[in-house]
């Protein structure tokens, strides 16, 4: 039986994905084969030497160890795309919020609850109405910083809305090239797209390579009067320099899901509590994917949506599956077939992929895996650990 140990309020519909007589899912579940966590700060101290797997339900793993689990030989899961739609919901409001005070005209309507004369509260309505008057966005232009899951439904919003919208992402794979709109125009450097935009939407993950992306220099770059939102991650932004824009004008409102100390009482500054994927929608879908991908990982050892190892799937046919993680140095393939081929073993079938420092196999074998075998996969050098997907041993 498969070990899980969760973590936070975990959705039920996700937790009911788990089959009863397979798996073991608890709070207090020890020594775990895998965790399920939402925000909890996971620490290196608590990756127990049987931890296979770790699935994250949302996008960021920031609160996972991830090199620690990936010199453990730890599968680290995301899921990406399944709270895309609510965060793109949350990002047309601050588009929408930004542009018409809608805040300000409910304060000014509240502030007349003592006026009991319909007449003279419609003429009070009316003569003040002025004050809160904004703009339409469309025919405004919109930067979409990252075309990932969410950028690209944030551009296909914007274009339903009229928008002309910018789009910039250097590493936008093949696989979400296909979801981004062909009227988007792509932007060949992050300075054209500043230029151009009225509204500035971030979607890039938190990188070495990201963070304080929004720096004095960017900002610089900016159109005058133009509006910065941030629904991806605070780091990506510097706070001093923003709070430098918006005193200028450069930057004429910030809307952002990560209150910040300095910015809150800003007067061109509207701070949301971390809301993006805080709909029980998004909630449902990131535990409906997490848990899936911890099955498919446990009863195939496929992995797909992984932070730190490669996607592998291979179809499972005949025989018994043995799964190994090894560091990514050359020959370790070599000798583990040749394992196989002093202890007489066929391989069914075979498949080796690596991702920067570590390299994942599945091999399926035409007889079982003892555990003398497991033993001498284990003895070569470099290999992390060593898993029968077809039986109750784990190495």
């Amino acid at each position: 039986m498969h070990k899980v140990r969760t973590y936070n309020a975990i959705a039920p519909v996700g937790l009911q994905r788990f089959a009863a007589e397979a798996y073991a899912v608890d709070a207090d579940i020890p020594d775990p084969d895998a965790m399920l966590l939402r925000s909890h700060k996971l620490g290196v101290d608590e990756l127990n030497d049987s931890l296979r797997a770790i699935a994250r339900a949302g996008a960021g793993v920031n609160n996972v160890p991830v090199d620690a689990c990936s010199e453990r030989g730890i599968v680290v899961f995301n899921t990406p795309g399944a709270n895309a739609n609510s965060v793109k919901e949350l990002v047309l409001t601050a588009l929408l919020l930004a542009s018409r005070d809608v805040f300000g005209g409910i304060s000014y309507v509240r502030s007349l609850a003592d006026v009991s004369d319909e007449a003279d509260l419609n003429a009070q309505v009316e003569a003040e109405k002025k004050r809160f008057k904004g703009r339409e966005l469309v025919g405004k232009s919109l930067g979409v910083v990252g075309l990932g899951a969410i950028g690209s439904l944030v551009a296909r919003a914007g274009l339903d809305m009229g928008m002309r919208v910018l789009g910039h992402d250097p590493a936008l794979s093949v696989e979400a090239a296909w979801r981004v709109p062909a009227e988007v125009e792509r932007m060949e450097n992050l300075t054209s797209l500043f230029s151009q935009a009225d509204y500035v939407t971030l979607h890039v993950p938190l990188l070495a390579a990201t963070e304080g992306l929004i720096n004095a220099e960017s900002l610089g770059e900016f159109r005058p009067g133009s509006v910065l939102l941030n629904f991806a991650r605070q780091p990506i932004v510097d706070t001093a320099a923003l709070a430098d824009a918006l005193a200028s004008g450069r930057v004429s409102k910030y809307i952002a899901d990560f209150p910040v100390p300095g910015l809150i009482d800003h007067e061109n500054v509207m701070l949301t509590p971390h809301l993006g994927a805080s709909t029980d929608e998004a909630e449902e879908n990131c535990a409906v994917m997490a848990a899936d991908q911890l099955m498919r990982f446990m009863e195939t050892g496929s992995i797909v949506n992984s932070v730190n190892f490669p996607t592998v799937t291979m179809e499972r046919v005949e025989g018994f599956r043995m799964a190994v993680t090894n560091r990514n140095v050359p020959g370790m393939l070599g000798q583990m077939t040749s394992v196989l081929a002093e202890r007489n073993i066929n391989v069914i079938d075979l498949i080796n992929k690596s991702r920067d420092d570590v390299a994942y196999n599945l091999i399926d074998l035409a007889a079982y895996p003892d555990q003398g075998l497991l033993d001498a996969i284990c003895a070569i050098d470099s290999v992390i650990n060593v898993r029968i997907i077809s039986g109750t041993s784990n190495a």
